[in-house]
């Protein structure tokens, strides 16, 4: 119970990654505040079960005053932020030239923009108490690239360079930040570009799922959502104190090709 009496606040968290990131923080003692468009009762209900104090703020995070409101409302309810979690995420596919301008900016504004106004919320509470985690849910589409996904792998490249960033900005203190990249991950995200998949070449949905993770994961697995829970736990702890701006890749062999 390595974060009993703190505070983990994961965006995007009412399904796949960051609702395994929520009940991992849970597990460990945290209260949590949990935000997303899914379905928040159903979701709160299997964290409440780890017997931590659970709450839910419904802010856009493509709009910087609701994720501000999110960040006083989380401060109000429990003290304090201790552990951010920056994980909500959208996707679009298109090339270049086709890519509707508007899904480009939803894509910066969710996936990149929206960590960044959590994170600059959230600083300065954790600097004056000299202790917080800052995990940015990445890709490793922030450390390579795919066709038709400009603005996604634009983003998550962004989101490893604030990463950085804020590492260094708090090397002296008590806060660290690290980003986490997961290669194909089972989640309601990737599971509609499998259904996709499976439609446009007339194939099962088991036959879309393997031909998707073989093309780009060597291990030809997918990454479970509590593998990556598991990373942030360590990440948590003090054991990973001097961990600052890392981009750690979990992806089955993706990026070592």
């Amino acid at each position: 119970m390595q974060l009993k009496g703190k505070t983990a606040l994961v965006t995007g968290s009412t399904s796949g990654i960051g609702l395994a990131m929520v009940k991992a923080m849970a597990k460990q003692g945290a209260n949590v505040m949990m935000n997303g468009f899914g379905d928040k009762d159903a979701a709160m209900a299997e964290v409440k079960a780890y017997g931590v104090e659970v709450d839910y703020h419904g802010a856009d995070m493509s709009k910087p005053a609701e994720i501000a409101q999110m960040i006083t409302a989380c401060e109000q309810r429990f003290g304090s932020i201790d552990v951010l979690i920056n994980n909500a995420g959208i996707q679009h596919v298109a090339n270049v030239e086709d890519f509707p301008v508007d899904r480009w900016d939803a894509v910066i504004a969710i996936n990149l923009s929206s960590a960044f106004h959590a994170t600059r919320l959230a600083l300065p509470g954790m600097k004056q108490r000299n202790w917080g985690r800052i995990i940015n849910i990445a890709s490793v589409h922030g450390l390579v690239a795919s066709m038709q996904k400009a603005a996604y792998v634009a983003a998550k490249h962004g989101i490893i360079g604030l990463t950085k960033v804020v590492a260094l900005e708090t090397a002296h203190t008590g806060v660290t930040c690290n980003a986490i990249c997961p290669g194909w991950v089972l989640t309601p995200l990737v599971q509609k570009q499998v259904d996709a998949r499976a439609e446009r070449e007339n194939m099962s949905n088991d036959a879309a799922k393997h031909a998707l993770v073989s093309e780009k994961q060597p291990s030809g697995e997918f990454v479970k959502p509590e593998q990556l829970a598991a990373l942030a736990v360590f990440l948590c702890g003090q054991d990973a104190s001097e961990v600052r701006g890392a981009a750690w890749n979990m992806d089955g062999g993706w990026t070592a090709q």
